[in-house]
């Protein structure tokens, strides 16, 4: 589930998996995969610290904001509008909550994701940059504070909320974990993983 982070530039806002069945991710209207989120990070984490930081990776942008669905509904069952009510009708909410967990293989569904995201979504390279004195970080346009920043990563690490099957993180985010944990980037300097 996405859950409510603070940005800078835009007050309160939604990141985070919406699907158990997918590594998806959603920034307010933006969408990308987890692999390539990931590989971004891992980007910054690898890069000189004294150097000012600016990465990329191919996403998707839903507007306007009804063509994203209605995340609630289609959880229950009860409205599957827009984009993310036919990624729910695709892959329904599971019955028994033990199975409320992200699926670490849920990057094997992402061609059934590019052919629903198709009509709904246009392409677009979304952008990662660091401002070396404040270390403030913007991610598709929404600035955070390296708290915050902190936060995105631990939970991405942790499969968001529900976490993932058997607390297992897939590769691509296990290491991001590492290159994070590895660096020597201030931005970076202190980050918690759960």
């Amino acid at each position: 589930m996405p859950l409510s982070f603070h940005s800078l530039s835009a007050g309160d806002i939604a990141f985070g998996f919406f699907n158990i069945e997918t590594d998806l991710l959603l920034l307010q209207e933006c969408f990308f995969f987890a692999p390539e989120f990931c590989a971004a990070i891992s980007g910054l984490a690898g890069n000189l610290p004294e150097g000012e930081y600016s990465g990329q990776w191919p996403g998707y942008r839903i507007e306007p904001r009804e063509h994203i669905g209605d995340l609630m509904g289609a959880i229950h069952g009860i409205r599957h509008t827009g984009f993310i009510g036919d990624v729910y009708r695709k892959f329904p909410f599971p019955q028994e909550p033990q199975l409320f967990k992200q699926n670490p293989d849920g990057f094997k569904t992402r061609p059934v994701l590019e052919d629903l995201l198709e009509p709904w979504a246009e392409p677009v390279t979304l952008k990662l940059a660091i401002d070396p004195e404040s270390l403030h970080t913007d991610i598709a346009g929404y600035t955070f504070t390296p708290r915050v920043f902190h936060q995105l990563l631990n939970y991405v690490w942790r499969g968001g909320y529900p976490q993932w099957t058997d607390n297992y993180a897939p590769a691509d985010v296990r290491n991001m974990k590492n290159t994070v944990q590895a660096s020597t980037h201030p931005l970076l300097k202190g980050i918690q993983f759960d």
